[in-house]
């Protein structure tokens, strides 16, 4: 008898029995963690079970990245399991980049004996106290008889309402005490958080009446609809099958609504498309459903969509009104909201009349036509929208999940990838993380063993979790790595010359590591490409390859993203590649616009 199975009727079990036990009612497949001596107990147990499979990373944050990159290709909760003190600190950014873009994770801590919490014990911090800032919840468990309650709750905190981080401090002694186990249907929720999952009919009634009297809509879609889960995405493309809005999204939304969509306007924001941008600044009517108005969508707010009624659907009740006032605010689950809102609108007495939006969408037309991701291709260099593109075209009709680093790259990635579902795209939005690419592939790889996976990394963020290709080798995960390789901090070099006068302060990288021989040490497969006749021969031999793979993908140096809103302009002042000389960008920019990195 294995030590999970070894039970009394009573439910009788140590801590780090429980642990597990709780795991697996709570459906858990896999685990990311990594061993340290305040979790020890809890390692015993996984020795001595096989239903959960844990997945050895080589840094903590490297576990919580690759518990995102799982969560958000499966819908599921991921889990990470980190010992106390420094395993813990090491987590604090993913929990923040979890928090920031809604992602259900739910981290176990080891913690110091209680006995010694509190006395500088070795590897001891204040692990709550920590993660408070950047978590939904935490918990310290001072009883083992609450610990199969406390991590019951956890994931239910984590995966309902908007979805986030939470945190299960463990003590070590706790660990070893023997308690008795609650299962998930028996213990008490908190009464407190309750999500409101059904939005007021009357506000819903009135949205619909405004949205049927618009001239000039737009759909402003956001990572929420992908957190709701596959009916929320179906029920969004039948509002938009049935109004003929157009829409657009934000960078956490792509995929929720298809790229190859007559109504799609591609994404928006700081370097979204011309005719996304055009539309939500122009718009009479925005329906906003479940994004949350950051900055890097806004621009300057009292320039936002200024002659716009709006409608904004969150879950979230602190979202509403934060940073935008709405005309028509909706609290529920985008899901259960769209049900009504398709609904209702099916059951308009008076349907807005046939061409209603036709001068809208002619302005549209002749936005589009600007055709706003251009960019001058060259036969000598590989320029990084051709690599995408290339790499696009090459990846479209497999089972294909992308991941991306941040910076030039991931802004790119965004503009020429086309996601016609959702749950294939894994990027750091809010928080911007470096390093969340390879660890994110990690993970969903390893819940898509079939799958091609591939992270669109830079080289500079790539070399911040590198270490993850030993994970990837040692559990058989053949993630494809896609290094758009400018020997620059791209991001960082661009506004160092648009606005810092060209002054490149340390974005250059002196001491580039060869990535074909660091593949090779690692033991996966290291490709370099240089000319854009090689590139497609290249992308092929790394799809082939049956291990992960580095490609080293050679591309100009100084290119920019564009288009671009400066900071501090509004939707109407965005930047298109043909007007983006220096001299344009510097008169763009006001004063306050120096403040953007």
């Amino acid at each position: 008898m294995t030590g999970t199975d070894n039970q009394t009727p009573d439910n009788r079990m140590t801590g780090a029995e429980i642990v597990l036990r709780a795991l697996k009612d709570n459906g858990v497949e896999h685990l990311f963690g990594y061993p340290g001596g305040a979790v020890l107990p809890i390692y015993d147990e996984i020795f001595q079970q096989e239903e959960i499979k844990h997945i050895l990373v080589r840094h903590e944050q490297g576990a919580g990245h690759a518990a995102e990159g799982y969560a958000r290709s499966t819908g599921k909760v991921g889990v990470m399991l980190v010992t106390s003190g420094p395993g813990a600190t090491n987590a604090v950014t993913p929990l923040q980049d979890a928090l920031m873009d809604s992602i259900p994770l739910v981290c176990l801590t080891g913690q110091v004996p209680t006995s010694l919490i509190g006395s500088d014990a070795f590897q001891e911090c204040d692990t709550v106290g920590i993660t408070r800032p950047c978590t939904k919840h935490n918990w310290l468990v001072k009883d083992v008889n609450e610990l199969a309650a406390i991590i019951h709750e956890a994931f239910r905190i984590a995966q309902s309402g908007r979805p986030g981080p939470v945190v299960v401090d463990i003590p070590k002694d706790i660990q070893f005490a023997t308690g008795t186990y609650t299962p998930p249907a028996d213990h008490a929720i908190q009464k407190s958080y309750q999500p409101k999952l059904q939005g007021d009919l009357n506000q819903i009634h009135a949205a619909i009446e405004l949205m049927a009297s618009a001239r000039r809509p737009v759909i402003y879609s956001g990572g929420g609809v992908v957190n709701s889960g596959p009916e929320a995405c179906k029920l969004l493309r039948e509002l938009v099958e049935l109004t003929d809005f157009p829409i657009t999204s934000t960078l956490m939304g792509l995929g929720a609504y298809p790229a190859s969509g007559k109504n799609w306007l591609k994404m928006l924001g700081m370097h979204g498309s011309y005719e996304a941008n055009m539309a939500m600044h122009d718009c009479d009517v925005m329906v906003c459903i479940g994004a949350r108005f950051d900055d890097r969508i806004t621009g300057r707010i009292n320039a936002f969509s200024p002659n716009s009624k709006k409608i904004h659907i969150d879950i979230d009740p602190s979202s509403i009104n934060k940073n935008v006032r709405v005309d028509i605010p909706i609290r529920g689950d985008v899901a259960h909201v769209l049900e009504d809102m398709v609904r209702l609108w099916r059951a308009l007495a008076k349907r807005p009349e046939k061409g209603q939006l036709s001068d809208w969408w002619t302005n549209i037309a002749r936005w589009r036509a600007r055709n706003s991701f251009a960019y001058t291709k060259s036969n000598e260099v590989i320029m990084p929208q051709y690599a995408l593109e290339r790499l696009y075209e090459l990846t479209k009709d497999r089972d294909t999940y992308i991941t991306t680093e941040v910076g030039q790259h991931q802004m790119w990635a965004a503009q020429f990838f086309g996601f016609e579902q959702p749950n294939r795209w894994m990027t750091s939005g809010g928080l911007g993380t470096m390093g969340y690419g390879l660890p994110a592939a990690l993970g969903v790889q390893i819940a898509h063993p079939d799958s091609l996976v591939i992270d669109i990394a830079g080289d500079a963020s790539i070399q911040m979790c590198i270490q993850e290709m030993s994970a990837a080798i040692q559990h058989d995960a053949p993630i494809k790595i896609f290094i758009m390789n400018n020997q620059y901090m791209g991001m960082v070099r661009q506004w160092q010359q648009l606005l810092h006068g060209n002054r490149l302060s340390n974005s250059y990288t002196e001491a580039m590591p060869d990535f074909v021989k660091l593949a090779e040490a690692y033991g996966a497969v290291g490709l370099r490409c240089e000319k854009p006749d090689d590139l497609d021969g290249t992308i092929q031999e790394m799809i082939d390859v049956k291990k992960p793979v580095i490609l080293d993908c050679r591309v100009a140096n100084l290119a920019n993203c564009f288009p671009m809103i400066p900071s501090g302009k509004a939707h109407n002042e965005m930047l298109l590649p043909d007007e983006a000389t220096d001299e344009a960008v510097a008169n763009a920019i006001d004063a306050k616009g120096r403040q953007l990195v």
